[in-house]
């Protein structure tokens, strides 16, 4: 769908194969902007360049016009299709700096960090040719610019893009999506990313990767509130588990999945590690407040 005039949106959808039994149905947002050149915001799985592909030439233009990918951040749903993207168009690859080790070596991710079916998400690693940081803006093709912001917390390199022309920020999974499965490593700067977002200004849409766009100031930044909220009421069940003499990361994850009300299958190691975060600063107050 056209979201302003020069910023597409690309609903995905994909499976994670939890067991042989069982999968996953996920959705995940790929975003293209159109200009002389064709820039992407993320990937999608392994196999989403043929969605890709065929939404570019649905509006009349060539999948090797995409001169550009840019990585919100390095994880599966995001990186899944860059290496057959690549392949086909010989694109310039972007990511922040703390995210390009694990883009270039999928391997050491998969180590680090084993999300079920990794190797059916992710068609493998690719060069990042430009590593970008806080603060950079990024010219794409001379017409269209967007402003980089460190949004660390669901991954450490984790980034916000920023285009004042279009109005737009693509947050990546900076944001809790509230009832969604809470995925991040440090829960202090992801909570510090969302006050940091709540002050830029002049934006009209929002985009991530697990939701429709949201427009509108007003509804941005309540989004903005409900998303901080989210992570507040995951970090008050987690302190709760921890005052019921619960130690075990795993039992504290089945905890807060019971009293949040999200489905059993959210007690897995990924959400664990989110709880695992929230432990280790168990004693720290006001991580929520402006």
């Amino acid at each position: 769908m056209q979201v302003t005039e020069k910023i597409h949106a690309l609903k995905i959808p994909f499976q994670i194969p939890v067991s042989p039994e069982t999968v996953l149905d996920r959705i995940v947002y790929s975003y293209l902007v159109f200009g002389d050149t064709i820039t992407l915001v993320d990937t999608g799985v392994a196999g989403s360049e043929t969605l890709i592909f065929d939404y570019i030439r649905g509006n009349g233009r060539d999948p090797r016009d995409i001169a550009a990918v840019i990585l919100t951040h390095a994880h599966p749903d995001h990186i899944g299709s860059v290496k057959a993207i690549t392949a086909a168009t010989g694109c310039t690859v972007m990511a922040h700096g703390a995210e390009t080790g694990w883009i270039k070596d999928t391997e050491q991710q998969y180590a680090a960090r084993p999300v079920p079916g990794f190797h059916t998400l992710v068609a493998g690693p690719v060069t990042v040719d430009r590593a970008v940081g806080d603060g950079d803006v990024v010219d794409l093709d001379g017409q269209i610019r967007c402003h980089v912001i460190h949004t660390p917390g669901h991954s450490p390199g984790s980034m916000t893009l920023y285009f004042p022309g279009e109005k737009v920020i693509i947050t990546g999974d900076a944001v809790p999506l509230p009832g969604a499965l809470p995925i991040y490593d440090d829960i202090v700067a992801s909570a510090d990313s969302i006050k940091r977002l709540q002050k830029v200004q002049g934006v009209e849409v929002l985009l991530s990767s697990w939701e429709d766009p949201v427009f509108g100031s007003d509804r941005i930044a309540q989004r903005l509130d409900a998303g901080m909220s989210y992570l507040r009421r995951i970090h008050e069940s987690v302190l709760h588990a921890r005052d019921q003499g619960r130690d075990d990361v795993l039992d504290v994850c089945r905890h807060v999945v019971a009293e949040i009300g999200l489905p059993p299958s959210a007690v897995n190691p990924l959400v664990a590690r989110s709880m695992a975060s929230n432990l280790s600063v168990a004693g720290k107050t006001g991580m929520f407040d402006e």
